[in-house]
């Protein structure tokens, strides 16, 4: 944790920014900014996540408010587009105009079809081409038959995954999955939300480690279970605005290896940003920066939500806040 505390924040502003698609289950992404000694931190637990989740998620804001990052070993990093779970066509037009040579397409949404999703990723294999990466997402939506099931099928879609992400919920489960398919697996919600995240390589339920600087309580925190899981990492957003974002440019800067791209690009997921300068891919890559972006007021008024928005999530900082500090 940083060594300074909500009553030396500078500043505190609650913004709500929509969704392109449907995300997640969401169509608005809401979180909280926050100035420090240091800079600028962002505070946005998924609305769904009780206050204990969400304490590694302030001491993330917090680290990036009051701390500087580790020093970067490389000054950018390669991206994958986020493909939702929209239409083949809708697919598509997202690979094309995204400029990056790997796409992470999600599947196994809610109300949608097994061939939907083959459609999909069909869809993005046309749109990349041969010699481009994709990996798929299921949010630990199947059981272990099932994921093995499409994920032979998602292959062949593919003509080749690079990995398939946390098919199914439990690491025993991956495990079981990994066992029997010729995919890589990775693990996400695995690591980010489990007591022990170096559980998932012990048990060798997977291949790859996806990590996230917000949901593991900063950049410093992510690097030592990067090292302490031995796989093959990917760094990963948690769909923030270009504040937060930065601060996982900054894990995936420090890396001693980054054998994969990573899935950053996705301020395109949003409409809007608070900062002039949008962490936006440029064929394929985005910066690492020293120091996160200083929001624009303009842009943060107009992405200021009504004052009972406001109310709840002011309430809620505080009432993690007292937890970090219990």
């Amino acid at each position: 944790m940083a060594s300074f505390y909500p009553a030396e924040l500078d500043a505190v502003r609650v913004y709500a920014l929509p969704m392109r698609n449907r995300f997640r289950g969401i169509t608005v992404r809401r979180g909280v900014l926050m100035s420090g000694p240091a800079g600028w931190g962002e505070f946005c637990p998924f609305e769904d996540y009780d206050d204990a989740s969400a304490v590694p998620w302030l001491e993330a804001a917090f680290e990036a408010c009051g701390d500087r990052w580790p020093e970067p070993i490389r000054d950018r990093i390669p991206v994958n587009c986020t493909v939702p779970a929209v239409s083949a066509e809708k697919a598509a037009q997202i690979v094309a105009r995204s400029g990056c040579r790997t796409a992470k397409v999600k599947i196994a949404d809610p109300g949608q079809t097994a061939a939907e999703d083959l459609e999909r990723v069909a869809a993005v294999r046309d749109a990349l081409g041969p010699d481009g990466a994709i990996r798929v997402d299921a949010n630990a939506a199947w059981d272990v038959d099932t994921a093995v099931s499409r994920i032979r099928e998602l292959d062949a879609a593919a003509h080749g995954l690079e990995y398939a992400e946390q098919p199914c919920p439990s690491i025993e489960e991956l495990a079981a999955v990994r066992r029997k398919v010729d995919v890589r697996i990775a693990a996400d919600e695995s690591i980010r939300r489990a007591e022990d995240p170096m559980r998932v390589a012990v048990a060798g339920a997977a291949d790859v480690a996806i990590i996230k600087a917000t949901p593991l309580g900063g950049v410093r925190r992510a690097l030592q279970v990067a090292e302490a899981s031995g796989l093959p990492c990917v760094v990963s957003s948690a769909v923030e605005t270009s504040v937060g974002l930065s601060a996982q440019l900054a894990l995936a800067g420090a890396l001693p290896e980054l054998p994969f791209a990573c899935g950053l690009g996705t301020m395109a997921l949003l409409d809007g940003d608070v900062v002039a300068d949008s962490l936006l891919p440029e064929q394929g890559f985005l910066p690492v920066l020293s120091k996160p972006p200083k929001p624009d007021p303009a842009l943060v008024a107009a992405a200021t939500p009504p004052a009972d928005v406001q109310r709840w999530w002011l309430d809620r900082l505080g009432r993690v806040g007292a937890l970090l500090q219990d």
